[in-house]
């Protein structure tokens, strides 16, 4: 088994390659299928889709790549941009000894271009960053820390909840098979939350320095 860090600094073969801040999974197999690294080998760094098989060793804090700096600025980007056309209104007019005049500082119609950014998850997969909202049946209890891999079959075996505040906080080892479904940055659990709090927990493991 190996913790799979859901944002972590990354290291590529010959030196530092960025930072990963979002793991794409099927949620059908239950297979990790891609990391989104933020790769800041490229100027402005770009955040690109990074295959698992491309992953030598997680740790808790750090996801070691098998590739080079140089084979990943190669890599499919994971946002694309769009620009998309928008109509913007005139204000309205008044009329004054018989003339029609604008309300003061309008502008007349015109259209412009508004930049949208899509992120390119492959279809059927979905997008789990850190953070994401864990919903219980009767209510939130926590939000995602990372999730646990079988190595040899690639298979996720359980997510790990990390619920509390600052020095409370707890790590609940929750089993994929109690996910009900994942929506809408949202994880919705099968269990209420007296089943959640009777799950494994241990403290968070804080690192300083």
């Amino acid at each position: 088994m190996a913790d799979v860090p859901v944002y972590a600094k990354v290291e590529c073969a010959d030196g530092p390659g960025g930072q990963a801040n979002t793991l794409i999974v099927n949620p059908t197999t239950h297979k990790l299928t891609h990391y989104v690294v933020e790769d800041k080998t490229s100027h402005p760094s770009v955040l690109r889709l990074v295959p698992v098989e491309q992953v030598a060793e997680t740790t808790r804090d750090t996801v070691r790549l098998g590739c080079t700096r140089a084979e990943l600025a190669d890599m499919e980007p994971f946002l694309e941009t769009h620009y998309v056309v928008r109509h913007e209104e005139p204000l309205p007019t008044y009329p004054v000894d018989g003339q029609i005049h604008m309300v003061p500082r309008a502008t007349v119609a015109e259209d412009y271009y508004e930049e949208e950014e899509i992120e390119l998850i492959p279809p059927g997969e979905l997008a789990v960053r850190k953070g994401t909202q864990v919903v219980a049946t009767d209510g939130v209890v926590g939000h995602v820390a990372e999730l646990v891999v079988d190595l040899e079959s690639g298979y996720i075996t359980h997510m790990v909840l990390e619920k509390g505040h600052l020095f409370g906080k707890k790590e609940i080892t929750v089993p994929v098979s109690a996910i009900d479904y994942a929506y809408a940055d949202t994880v919705h659990l099968k269990l209420d939350k007296k089943a959640v709090s009777e799950l494994p927990a241990t403290p968070v493991r804080w690192h300083f320095g």
